[in-house]
């Protein structure tokens, strides 16, 4: 039995591993939110590390207010970065391994093909430029058998989402306005904590690995909802509209397709389209 500690549990992916946790018998979770563990502060990590007896951190604690982050860089980089510095610490102390998320926000949207896991990071705005910080706090520590795993859109049954956001619109409206001009490729949470969990007994690396996750295709924000439309037979009009439309202050990457041939490669795993898996989790928030 391996002993898993898995921080951010009050979040998308940290909800989703604790619903598929029971087809893994092999493993032992302790979800932990900020509230039961305060990752900001190390001899609370260290502690909760050894009391435990943990073999396995899964970081999927964050600062992901896009707009927030813009005002609160304190706060994002606290979370962001310096929890990730004292995770990767002490990781490579007791020999845990570290599987840390990050995000596509790491580039600056300005590519024309899939981004791989080399290419030159360049963020557009604080959130994710502190991910960045934490990435680089990780790798400079370089603890054996860490890994971050760089995901898009990333959405799920629970919390605040794209999808959820969008069936609230839907309800409530006639016609929902959306952009068009930025795509990536969402990603579902539960395809995600599958193979989070997949992947734990077969990484063995010396050196900090990066890796990209997202569900296979393209779309563009716009794309996306006509699909949840389309799967949910909605009668709500969407209209597309540019960026500078959307009344935000951030900046965000006009094109952040993930190229996640490494992650398949490395692990065999196989990734199903946006397209499905939307179908999927539309289905489950359907019969809840």
């Amino acid at each position: 039995m391996t002993n898993i500690l898995i921080t951010g549990s009050k979040g998308q992916l940290g909800f989703a591993l604790q619903n598929v946790e029971q087809n893994y018998p092999k493993f032992n979770c302790y979800f932990a939110d900020k509230n039961q563990l305060d990752i900001t502060k190390p001899n609370t990590i260290e502690e909760f590390i050894t009391t435990n007896n943990i073999k396995v951190i899964i970081n999927c604690a964050a600062y992901t207010n896009v707009d927030k982050a813009e005002d609160n860089e304190g706060l994002a980089t606290e979370i962001n970065k310096v929890a990730v510095e004292n995770l990767a610490l002490i990781s490579k102390k007791h020999n845990v391994t570290l599987i840390h998320i990050s995000s596509d926000y790491v580039f600056d949207g300005t590519s024309e093909k899939p981004y791989l896991e080399t290419d030159i990071t360049n963020p557009q705005n604080k959130y994710g430029f502190t991910k960045l910080k934490g990435e680089e706090a990780l790798q400079k520590i370089n603890p054996a058998n860490a890994l971050i795993i760089r995901t898009s859109w990333l959405y799920s049954l629970h919390g605040n989402n794209f999808v959820n956001t969008m069936l609230r619109l839907f309800k409530n409206n006639k016609t929902v306005k959306v952009v068009s001009d930025q795509k990536g490729s969402p990603t579902n949470a539960t395809d995600l904590a599958n193979v989070l969990f997949t992947i734990i007994p077969h990484i063995n690396n010396k050196n900090v690995e990066i890796y990209h996750y997202s569900n296979k295709g393209i779309c563009s924000w716009f794309e996306f909802a006509q699909e949840i439309a389309n799967i949910t037979k909605s009668e709500c009009n969407i209209v597309p509209i540019s960026s500078k439309d959307f009344n935000s202050k951030v900046k965000r990457p006009k094109y952040s397709l993930l190229n996640t041939e490494k992650m398949q490669q490395t692990f065999h795993i196989e990734i199903l389209s946006w397209q499905d898996s939307l179908k999927q989790c539309l289905n489950k928030i359907n019969k809840l």
